[in-house]
């Protein structure tokens, strides 16, 4: 299974990450990216290059 992680310090909530993604895999909850859909994620990287502030590095596999 595959998520992105993200570092909520650096998230500004700007969104660019959730639509980016095709899986749905996040959402901003309460100002900061969330992963809500872990199943879902495809490890397709979107959000990791999408992201402007660099607050999604990597895409981890468990």
């Amino acid at each position: 299974m595959s998520h992105p992680i993200i570092e909520a310090d650096d998230c500004i909530g700007c969104g660019i990450c959730v639509d980016a993604c095709p899986q749905e895999v996040l959402e901003v909850v309460d100002g900061t990216a969330e992963v809500v859909n872990e199943d879902s994620c495809i490890a397709c990287g979107d959000c990791v290059e999408e992201c402007p502030m660099g607050a999604i590095p990597e895409i981890v596999e468990d």
